[in-house]
């Protein structure tokens, strides 16, 4: 879509409406301006009284930014008198009191005082001045109502365009009935009690769990204002979704290859070997506990699957290949694959147990039967250089 809000692809609006009459404006940039303004707001009809530097104007289609359509139905005029000669209303808009035993109007109640004589099908106009200083006595004594903005009264002059965008602007809103051209999208239904009480349940579990409510005697208190906050907000179903996986990434710890977990490059190491050894066994009534454990090592990866990951998600030559850390549980669940390149890049550790060793030679077995590709990547290596590595990765993939 060109253009910040504009769509060609969308139908123009064709309302009826009031001429936008400008008596001898001196800018073409203000008469494109003029020109856009009016197109925002649903005006097609200009009129131009004696432009200074003539017409068609190079600068006022540069400043239409796109709204040629109006300059190019513009119509030319020698005087105001012919300008509105087939109108049945005028109304004149100024900025200074003329003295002139005339009504005056605001913008708003000057577009409701149109209203109905464009519903009957009349012609009528808004005529505007002179950029240097507006419209004259005798101009002003033409039309049936003056025009004026509630401005600063010390500092009361608008540019030409900013006054055909007040009143196009308030034209606009009332032929239009005030209806916006978009609205938020409904993405999402709101949430039900029921799914909302689930959450809030996990969430007092969690902050019973760090010892959040102190003192223990305000704890009901403090419940009843975090239940507001959330009845406040009345969340759609996707933002519980979306609050229940942070709750439950803050309670498991950070994911992925980041520092800050529980463990360092060395004791993750150790969980990992002990896993690996495990990988062999089958115990079915441990694998929960294996499981967190799992789990516990995926969020505190050793340094080389560190250097590893960061590497991969920072070289642009693996962008968009889909490799992903996996939970290492199970004996044939590799920690990096790319299921679209069914590609396993294997972290082969500096030491390891014949049990474990046993394990991996197993799991690279399994997949290769499977149609994966298992890459390794030794440990002691991506910690030297892991440049290389990644040159060497790339590289088979490719193959």
């Amino acid at each position: 879509m060109p253009g910040a809000g504009t769509d060609k692809t969308k139908d123009w609006t064709d309302l009826p409406g009031p001429a936008v009459v400008l008596v001898e404006p001196q800018l073409g940039e203000n008469i494109g301006a003029a020109a856009r303004v009016m197109a925002n707001f649903g005006l097609a009809r200009l009129r131009l009284v004696n432009p200074r530097d003539g017409w068609p104007n190079i600068h006022a289609h540069r400043a239409a930014s796109g709204a040629d359509r109006i300059l190019d139905q513009a119509t030319l005029y020698a005087s105001v008198q012919a300008a509105i000669a087939d109108c049945t209303l005028v109304l004149a808009t100024t900025a200074r009191a003329h003295d002139q035993a005339k009504p005056v109007l605001g913008p708003d109640a000057a577009a409701a005082f149109l209203a109905p004589h464009v519903a009957q099908g009349e012609n009528v106009a808004i005529v505007f001045g002179r950029e240097r200083y507006g419209l004259q006595n005798e101009e002003i004594a033409l039309a049936d109502r003056i025009v004026t903005f509630p401005v600063n009264p010390a500092f009361a002059s608008l540019n030409l365009a900013q006054a055909v965008a007040l009143m196009a602007y308030e034209w606009f809103q009332l032929a239009s009935g005030g209806a916006l051209p978009f609205a938020m999208p409904q993405k999402s239904q709101p949430a039900g009690k029921q799914q909302i009480e689930a959450f809030f349940s996990n969430l007092e579990r969690e902050l019973d769990a760090i010892e959040y409510f102190r003192p223990l005697d305000k704890r009901a208190t403090m419940l009843v204002n975090l239940r507001n906050i959330f009845a406040r907000m009345q969340p759609t179903q996707q933002d519980v979704q979306t609050l229940h996986g942070i709750l439950m990434g803050l309670s498991e710890g950070r994911k992925g290859p980041a520092r800050g977990g529980v463990l360092d490059g060395e004791e993750a190491s150790t969980l990992r070997a002990l896993l690996a050894e495990y990988a062999g066994q089958s115990v079915p009534g441990d694998r929960g506990p294996v499981r967190g454990l799992a789990r516990l090592l995926r969020r505190n990866p050793t340094d080389a699957e560190r250097m590893l990951w960061d590497g991969l998600t920072r070289d642009r030559r693996f962008a968009g290949k889909g490799f992903k850390r996996q939970v290492p549980v199970g004996a044939h669940i590799a920690d990096v694959v790319s299921f679209p390149l069914r590609t396993v890049i294997d972290v082969v550790p500096a030491s390891e147990s014949s049990a474990a060793a046993s394990a991996r030679s197993w799991r690279g077995c399994w997949l290769r039967e499977r149609g994966y590709r298992v890459l390794e990547a030794p440990a002691p290596s991506i910690e030297a250089d892991v440049t290389q590595v990644l040159d060497r990765l790339a590289q088979e993939i490719d193959r």
